[in-house]
């Protein structure tokens, strides 16, 4: 799995992402622009420069996707997150 940056912005393929957060691909557009699925993306810098990681927020849960500097997935964490 690859993300693809355009003008410093990070896309990643519904079809990637849904499985990801137990849902299926088609759910995934609607669910981000209604703010059922949140994200950050955050660029590394010292030792990890070159790198950035993309968090998504949905359901109680956390991904994060931990990325090499051509878009190339490292590493992927799940975590519950809440109050």
């Amino acid at each position: 799995m690859k993300i693809t940056m355009t003008n410093g912005q990070p896309t990643i393929d519904a079809h990637d992402l849904g499985p990801l957060l137990g849902l299926p691909p088609a759910a995934v557009p609607e669910k981000m622009r209604s703010g059922d699925i949140t994200s950050r993306f955050e660029a590394g810098d010292g030792t990890d420069a070159g790198r950035f990681r993309l968090s998504f927020y949905h359901a109680g849960k956390r991904l994060r996707l931990t990325c090499a500097a051509d878009g190339t997935v490292i590493s992927t964490t799940h975590v519950p997150v809440g109050k």
